[in-house]
């Protein structure tokens, strides 16, 4: 097939049109190629070291950029058609027609009709391929009693046809491929019924449509006939982090601490004995630690990598740092945050300033986002590389590009969180978002739905969705990131929400300011009060099944879901009765609209 030349925004060659994704443009239909067919003489490469380190040996590469019109010499990425299959909109005939009209391709066909693509392509269940139909072969297949000896002979491959007809209705009964030499016709309502194509005997080539056909010998999935517009047919997974310092967390620094101390090898020699606890002792004694923080350092043998590799941790650890020493951050370069404690500033409510510690006003943060791959029709299909190259002496590259934003980083009192967690009824109302994650494959790569995870997910959708109205920016353009996590050996309690721009360098300014404390006391109030009543109310607040999966509980277009670009899960683990309170459970923030009305009820009453 041969490359077209289109215009993409920098953003959308990581999503939603990035490596293997199928983009309709100007009448076209056509597929992204993966980064080995990338020309590495062009798009420059995204340093992020703590990236980097999540994926592995790589290399991020931003896609070619250029301004005003693209000429011969533009660097450009590649798109083949697809699907190749087309009918022409004047004489109906379909046909994998290509030409060129001087020393140029189109998408005419020889009655100078326009040619449109296929609607339907056939993706692999399981491996993530995608193909084209053949067309001719499906039309001569079938077990009807029309399928005789001149129709399975037949070879007027030039002259088939996609037609409609008028006296089948309006569906895709209507819609058939015909063959001009056997009269062979067949509707396409026999393409989308279960095992269609395996019934026909058309099989997975278990490649996708810019590799050669000879790179592989197949794949055992069945293939499914999909209209090529469909959202299952691309599911990107990307990977992001901010551009921040990386700071070692607190249990990492200590275990650093104890494995230095002089008596530490003693500990692991004795290897459980009865002298390891004493020894243990006098260690945890003299840097300050637990007993048991020795002895587990002491099992775990060589230090572990994994705390470090994993981007919250370190982001948290970089955040709470900048949070212990209040005031102007006059550090500058890519991560400027400015704090306040949120107890030091007089109208802020008791309840609030018991539970919400501290403010980051982020000034300015880089933040790179990477598209490591992606998989078709299901979430629990194979996940295909963005860099499908067949040199292992080469590093693969993953498509990136780079941002720079604002933001406001809310930190939250961890023992206030830790025993309000502890609750029977709080455990029993996330518990049933855990059964049902843990009930679909899928769902297991988000995270786990412990309480704090959702009700500091559920309160940074609410405080979303009142920034938007104050801040400038579209709900949109804002995002999440939400710090919690109780499995770790650093508990995190905290959220992000930020915006990045990769056109900009810098930013307006339109968030960063409202994090000031005059302005966001008032705006997480309102965001509150925003959550207490929903629209549909009472169906919504006393619901327990909502959103896909029911992976959400009370919440609903109406009061809690933002843009799905702005959330970390796509809208899903969200609950107000986590976060507000209701029935028998007790939420994180209860409490808090209580105090407020009943002053604000007092103050009336006086005046």
């Amino acid at each position: 097939m041969e490359p077209i030349r289109h215009d993409l925004r920098l953003s959308e060659t990581v999503a939603p049109f990035g490596v293997g994704a199928v983009v309709d443009i100007r009448g076209e239909s056509l597929i992204a190629a993966d980064t080995s067919w990338w020309d590495k003489r062009f798009g420059d490469e995204i340093h992020c070291d703590r990236l980097v380190e999540r994926l592995g040996h790589s290399v991020l590469r931003e896609a070619p950029s250029h301004s005003g019109r693209a000429g011969k010499d533009t660097n450009s990425l590649l798109y083949w058609r697809f699907p190749s299959w087309r009918f022409c909109e004047r004489c109906s005939r379909l046909s994998q027609q290509t030409s060129r009209s001087k020393g140029k391709w189109t998408n005419v066909c020889s009655c100078n009709g326009a040619l449109v693509p296929m609607r339907y392509v056939a993706v692999c269940k399981r491996g993530s391929h995608i193909q084209d139909i053949p067309w001719f072969k499906w039309a001569h297949r079938g077990n009807d009693a029309g399928l005789t000896d001149e129709v399975r002979f037949c070879r007027s491959s030039k002259e088939l046809r996609f037609v409609r007809s008028a006296s089948d209705g309006e569906g895709l009964r209507s819609l058939r491929v015909e063959c001009g030499g056997c009269k062979r016709s067949r509707p396409l309502s026999e393409l989308v019924t279960k095992d269609a194509l395996t019934r026909d005997g058309i099989r997975c080539q278990g490649i996708q449509p810019w590799e050669e056909t000879s790179a592989s010998d197949g794949c055992e999935h069945a293939l499914v006939a999909v209209q090529r517009g469909a959202t299952g047919n691309y599911i990107a997974e990307r990977i992001s982090a901010l551009d921040i310092p990386e700071e070692q967390p607190k249990s990492v620094q200590a275990a650093d601490n104890i494995r230095k101390h002089i008596f530490f090898e003693k500990v692991v020699a004795d290897n459980g004995g009865p002298q390891a606890e004493m020894v243990a002792g006098w260690i945890a004694d003299e840097l300050g630690v637990a007993v048991g923080d020795v002895l587990r350092t002491a099992s775990e043998g060589q230090p572990s990598d994994d705390v470090l590799l994993d981007l919250k941790d370190g982001e948290w650890a970089a955040f709470t740092k900048k949070l212990d020493t209040p005031g102007r951050d006059r550090s500058g370069g890519d991560f400027v945050v400015d704090s306040w404690k949120v107890v030091e500033h007089p109208g802020v409510p008791d309840t609030l300033g018991s539970r919400l510690t501290a403010v980051g006003q982020v000034r300015r943060v880089r933040e790179v986002r990477a598209l490591k791959g992606f998989r078709r029709y299901s979430a629990e299909a194979d996940l295909v590389s963005a860099d499908l190259s067949v040199d292992s002496r080469r590093r693969p590259t993953y498509p990136a590009i780079e941002m720079f934003g604002e933001g406001i980083f809310l930190q939250f009192d961890e023992r206030h969180l830790a025993a309000w967690e502890q609750q029977p009824e709080v455990q029993a109302r996330a518990r049933i978002l855990v059964e049902r994650r843990t009930s679909m494959p899928w769902a297991q790569r988000l995270n786990v739905p412990e309480p704090r995870f959702v009700a500091l997910h559920t309160f940074a959708h609410l405080l979303i969705r009142r920034l938007a109205h104050a801040s400038g920016y579209s709900s949109a353009s804002l995002q999440e990131r939400i710090y919690a996590s109780t499995d770790r050996p650093d508990r995190t309690a905290g959220v992000l929400i930020y915006t990045a721009a990769g056109d900009a360098q810098g930013t307006l300014g339109g968030l960063v300011r409202l994090g000031d404390p005059d302005k966001l006391v008032p705006l997480v109030l309102a965001a509150l009060d925003d959550g207490d009543v929903c629209s549909n109310d009472p169906v919504c607040f006393e619901s327990d099944r909502q959103r896909s999966s029911s992976l959400n509980l009370s919440a609903c277009h109406g009061c809690s879901l933002v843009s799905e670009t702005s959330c970390e899960t796509a809208n899903r683990f969200l609950d107000r009765q986590l976060v507000l309170g209701g029935g028998s459970v007790p939420g994180l923030l209860d409490g808090v609209l209580t105090e407020i009305r009943s002053a604000e009820a007092l103050s009336l009453r006086v005046s």
